[in-house]
């Protein structure tokens, strides 16, 4: 008996990223459905072609992901309205936040009977990183909260358990939610393979957007102070500067851009080349992470890595709190804290035979927990499960 094929929408906030994110997830749902992805204008030929050999239907619109925008905003719901009135599919997958939100709110006044919402992190919206933007927060957390309210056909799905926590804690998601946890996007072992660290020189990559809940200035500054210690270490940074309401100062961007301290590389389209060249990643971030993406390919290539205790990041870290030794992959710090980062950079400098081991251990954890294949039989089971 064939099987009856579903319509499914996805909705998303960024094109670029969608091959790598979700590129075998949507492999996987193309095998018994028919998949639609409304995302933001696709500037690249490559991912267009991709995607459309896959056989996924591209509605492209204008979204302005990470600015307040509330003409944009309004122009985006009603496209997304016709489009779900246009198409009538059975599921509508939304995830990133404002795509939670909107698709979450339009989908439901629209009947859809399974919306399948995925928190990737919750940015701004619960932190302290930008204070400017709290009258704005506030009104996203009640279009969350009314987006979110228990209903047969919602399932909501969370990338890390403390942000399910918190939202429960705030009453914005309830208890009697259909609630789910995995483990952040995963990491495909096969396209970020195992290479041996390189020790010298020492060279220490961020990968990240350039703003600031990020920890690019605790970065830039510890790289600072480090060169003056050692001078032979390489600091490099990967990563688009955008239009965004918590982009550094355009002082920090231009000191950063000279690469008197840091060598710049600005957006690049393939960040395996990067890692093979370095012996430490760095993600110093206090922004509302789900599971950085970075740190996972970092550790499936081998990579030790230093990064925030925090929502999000502390996922990626076996074992330990810094300054406690009993860690395996990576070494945890607190945010903002330019000191602690400059110690742990100096751990590995003095102990540079504990990088490969931790390589090893961080290469571990991402096949036995951020395996995309794991996690996307989890997403298959939870999206498409009656």
């Amino acid at each position: 008996m064939e099987h009856k094929r579903k319509k499914i929408l996805s909705i998303c906030d960024a094109s670029d990223t969608l091959l790598n994110f979700r590129g075998q997830l949507m492999a996987a749902l193309l095998i018994h459905n028919d998949l639609t992805v409304f995302c933001p204008a696709i500037k690249r030929k490559e991912i267009r072609d991709a995607l459309s050999d896959m056989g996924v239907l591209i509605e492209e619109n204008d979204l302005k992901s990470s600015k307040i925008a509330l003409l944009s905003d309004l122009k985006y719901l009603r496209s997304l309205y016709r489009l779900i009135k246009r198409t009538h599919p059975d599921l509508v997958f939304p995830y990133a936040f404002k795509p939670v939100i909107y698709g979450t709110l339009v989908a439901r006044y629209c009947g859809i009977k399974r919306i399948t919402p995925m928190l990737t992190g919750l940015g701004y919206n619960f932190s302290n990183a930008n204070p400017r933007r709290k009258w704005w927060s506030i009104i996203t957390r009640n279009l969350l909260k009314i987006a979110l309210w228990p209903h047969p056909s919602l399932r909501v799905i969370f990338q890390n358990k403390d942000d399910l926590k918190l939202l429960m804690h705030k009453k914005i998601i309830r208890k009697s939610a259909s609630a789910y946890v995995v483990n952040g996007s995963g990491v495909d072992l096969q396209h970020y393979r195992y290479s041996v660290p390189v020790q010298e020189p020492m060279n220490f990559l961020m990968i990240s957007r350039l703003i600031n809940a990020k920890g690019v200035r605790e970065y830039y500054e510890a790289a600072k102070r480090m060169r003056a210690i050692f001078p032979e270490a390489r600091f490099k940074l990967i990563g688009p500067d955008e239009d965004n309401v918590n982009s550094i100062d355009r002082a920090l961007y231009q000191e950063i851009k000279s690469c008197r301290i840091i060598e710049y590389y600005g957006a690049v389209n393939d960040v395996r080349p990067y890692i093979r060249n370095a012996g430490v990643v760095v993600l110093p971030s206090y922004y509302g992470e789900g599971v950085p993406r970075s740190l996972l390919e970092a550790m499936a290539m081998g990579r030790a890595i230093i990064t925030c205790d925090t929502t999000g990041c502390k996922e990626t870290v076996s074992h330990g709190h810094y300054p406690s030794r009993a860690f395996s992959n990576g070494i945890l710090i607190p945010i903002r804290d330019t000191n602690a980062l400059v110690t742990a950079m100096t751990y590995f400098m003095k102990h540079t035979q504990d990088i490969i081991q931790f390589g090893w251990n961080g290469r571990a954890l991402a096949a036995e927990k951020f395996d995309v294949h794991q996690v996307n039989t989890r997403m298959l089971h939870i999206l498409q499960d009656a």
